[in-house]
Order: structure tokens, then sequence, then C-alpha cells
């Protein structure tokens, strides 16, 4: 009888023990809105996360339209850590989201940004990623509380690396501030913001611009001597050709979806300076 009491409290101890492990091991199932945030997620939670993309990098994320295979995604998820910035994509889909997955926690990565009007590119301002970081530690460290030391020490790494790369980035712009570049698509406003340049846009939100008005900013960027018009890789670079032709200026491909973040704002900060020089 001795014996069998025993074995009961060594098993009941033995499946506590295994359930226990296997709540630590089980990863936080993360959902984001476009590649950059699945290297701000991951550089944060490590291994104890699960990132998954709802637009692919490639993919223009103010047409497009989740598949149902990613809608799978979505009811297996805990956390979608969206821009809240206003991009097409989330104000599409964000509410059909919830309704798929109910018990999903929808988290604003905007949270004390400063937003500009009609221009959801958030993410290409270190000086915003800087706050989304935030955001998400504080996330992350409540869903995972036994690795909350960790997920703060991955954090503090990763701020100091975007910290260093913004101040970098800072010295680099000086002799350029008030210098003018061209985008098709008005994709870095907020960059343009931060280091003091102006941004020559050829769209107006996602929109062809009228004759008049395209004709105004050919003009412009006449007057401001833009050599480069920026493109990225899903736009129409027929009609970009034709602008360029117009100013003599050529065309150079940025990718503001680029999942190596860090990587890919030091190369679009190389590229403006180039454009500039």
């Amino acid at each position: 009888m001795f014996r069998l009491k025993m074995m009961k409290k060594v098993l009941v101890f033995l499946l506590l023990f295994l359930l226990y492990f296997q709540g630590l091991s089980q990863d936080l199932k993360v959902l984001v809105s476009i590649p950059p945030q699945k290297e701000w997620v991951e550089s944060i939670g490590g291994s104890w996360v699960k990132v998954q993309v709802l637009i692919p990098q490639g993919m223009d994320p103010h047409t497009y339209e989740v598949t149902p295979r990613k809608l799978q995604e979505v009811k297996g998820a805990k956390v979608y850590f969206y821009l809240g910035s206003g991009l097409e994509f989330e104000v599409v889909w964000l509410n059909k989201i919830k309704k798929i997955n109910p018990q999903l926690e929808m988290v604003n990565c905007s949270k004390g940004v400063e937003l500009l009007e009609g221009d959801p590119h958030v993410w290409l301002s270190l000086k915003n990623a800087e706050k989304s970081l935030l955001v998400i530690k504080e996330t992350l460290k409540w869903h995972l509380p036994s690795f909350s030391e960790k997920i703060e020490e991955n954090y503090k790494i990763y701020r100091k690396k975007l910290k260093e790369l913004d101040q970098s980035i800072t010295e680099w712009t000086k002799p350029y501030r008030g210098k003018a570049f061209m985008c098709y698509h008005p994709s870095l406003g907020y960059f343009a913001r931060d280091y003091g340049f102006k941004q020559i846009a050829v769209e107006e939100g996602h929109k062809e611009p009228g004759p008049k008005t395209l004709m105004r900013k050919i003009e412009e960027a006449k007057r401001e001597k833009v050599k480069v018009i920026f493109l990225s890789p899903f736009e129409n670079r027929k009609k970009a050709e034709r602008i360029a032709k117009e100013i003599k200026a050529e065309i150079r491909i940025i990718d503001p979806l680029s999942e190596a973040y860090l990587l890919n704002m030091e190369t679009i900060a190389k590229e403006v300076i180039r454009a500039l020089q």
C-alpha cells in the first residue's frame, strides 16, 4: 500500500513537471503586418517567439489581400503587433482578423509615435522603431514572464544597435540637410523628417497625380537638381522612367519592406546620401 502511494506521488510529480516543461518550451505565436517587424520581434523575443508575417516581402502593403493559408495562421496566434499608422492593409483587415481569432491580443506598434498625416510608412524611421520596440518588449514580458530578464537583455542589445545606427546616419547626413530627393511613392517621409531632408513624391497617397500636379513636381525636381528617383520593387518602372527622362535622372531601387531592418535602413541612408552628392 505504501509503495503504491509513493508511486502515485511520483507519477503526479512527473506529470506536473512535464506539463511545466511543455509550457516553457511552447513558442508564443505572434503575427506582424510587414517583414521589418519580424526582425524587431525576433530580436527581442529570441527563440521563445514564432513570428508569422501577414504581408510577404515583395508584396505591395497598400493592396495586398491575405491568402486563405495566411488566414489559417491567424487562428493559432496569441498576439498581433500591427503598425497602427493607417496602412491600407490594416484598415481593411484588422477587424476581419479579430473576428477570425477573437482571443487574439491586438497591440499597436505606433503607440507614442507622432504620425505624419496620410503617411503609413512609420517603420522607415529609426526613432519611431525605438518606440515600437518598447511596446513589443513590454508585451512579450507579460506573455513570457519566465523569460522576462532575457527579453529585457535582448531589448537593450537591439535598441543599442538601433540607436548607434541612428546616430551614425545623423552624422552622415549633416552636410546634406535641407536638400531634396525624389521618390515615386511617398515612402520616406518619416526618414526625411528625422534627418532634415525634403521628399518630393510623384504619387500622392497611393494615387497617380493629374497632369498639372505632375508637371509641378517635375519642375520642382528640376529646381532642386534631383538626379535620382527612388522606386520600390513592386512599383511601375515604366511610369518612373518617363519622369526620369524628363528631369534627366536615374532610377534606383530601394526596398522599404526588407526583413533585414537595420541593414536596410543603413542601405537606404547611404543611397539617399549618394543621390544628393
